[in-house]
């Protein structure tokens, strides 16, 4: 059996700012309401989707023989948004203007890993970052880090929505489990549906991907158009209306140090810039995913 104090430990001398962890189970509930937002079509173009049903609910269907799942959380200075209200540069969201979290966190986990194994040998485990069928908002609901907003984003009390997740599955007890987060959460609070410019952000706590501006930023663009409201990779309008980020401590910045300010980046700029450049600047951050010419296409609109 893990002991849970000590993974927590591990975890903040990776530079993560929350962990949490909670033991493998059937979501079977998330199941349900997954099901319905595929039926309203709600992924749009997003076939991937589709793909491993079979697997997103249950961590064991992914890792074999999992039982344990430790959550952990880095938070990213998301006062960045109030840098773009009325700029004429073409805005990215907050969390692109750092390193490429999935390399980094991956990186941080897995070296958790490898300290967890030197004292358990026996122990198993396997890494997760925004790579996989797995239901990691939820799993943070579970591991007690925080609840899923209106928005669809995870919120935590500390950190507001402006936190990145990573997981690590492993095939052995802890000894302790968290608590699933059972806090206030949003209340009535509808600021992020009347901020959506699209209105992707629906009634039914979930996003419309048809109409989501990050979505057709970055994913293969949707069937239907809309207007980006001047975003070019990702968007942030829903978090930067959010009262708990307003609120919301600053993380640490030890694993996601900020690397560039978008308000600095003309659209002539980037509609000039040519690949060598744009990689030489570019090629640590998210952004290399949707790759320049995506983004000159967005800036264009």
């Amino acid at each position: 059996m893990l002991d849970s104090a000590y993974i927590k430990d591990l975890a903040l001398g990776a530079g993560f700012d929350e962990c949490g962890i909670t033991a493998r189970r059937h979501l079977a509930f998330n199941e349900q309401r997954f099901g319905e937002w595929l039926d309203r079509g709600y992924a749009s173009r997003l076939d991937y989707m589709h793909n491993h049903l079979d697997k997103r609910f249950d961590v064991g269907c992914l890792v074999e023989g999992a039982r344990s799942v430790v959550v952990c959380a880095v938070a990213y200075d998301g006062a960045v948004g109030e840098e773009l209200r009325g700029i004429d540069a073409p805005k990215i969201a907050a969390y692109a203007s750092r390193r490429d979290y999935h390399k980094v966190i991956k990186k941080a986990l897995q070296q958790m890993l490898k300290s967890l194994q030197q004292r358990y040998p026996h122990l198993q485990g396997r890494a997760f970052v925004d790579s996989a069928p797995l239901l990691e908002k939820q799993l943070a609901v579970e591991a007690g880090l925080g609840w899923i907003g209106r928005q669809s984003l995870l919120v935590t009390p500390r950190f507001g929505s402006y936190v990145l997740l990573g997981e690590l599955v492993l095939n052995d007890d802890v000894d302790a489990y968290d608590t699933p987060y059972q806090g206030v959460g949003c209340g009535g609070c509808r600021r992020c549906v009347e901020a959506c410019p699209t209105g992707a952000v629906t009634n039914e706590m979930v996003i419309d991907t048809n109409r989501c501006i990050s979505c057709h930023t970055i994913e293969a663009s949707p069937e239907s158009r809309v207007n980006l409201h001047g975003w070019v990779f990702g968007c942030d309008e829903c978090q930067m209306v959010c009262p708990y980020n307003r609120l919301a401590e600053s993380g640490r910045g030890e694993l996601l140090p900020r690397l560039f300010h978008c308000k600095d980046l003309s659209a002539e700029e980037w509609l000039s810039m040519d690949e060598e450049e744009f990689s030489q600047r570019f090629a640590p951050t998210p952004l290399k995913r949707a790759g320049l010419k995506k983004i000159q296409e967005n800036t264009k609109k």
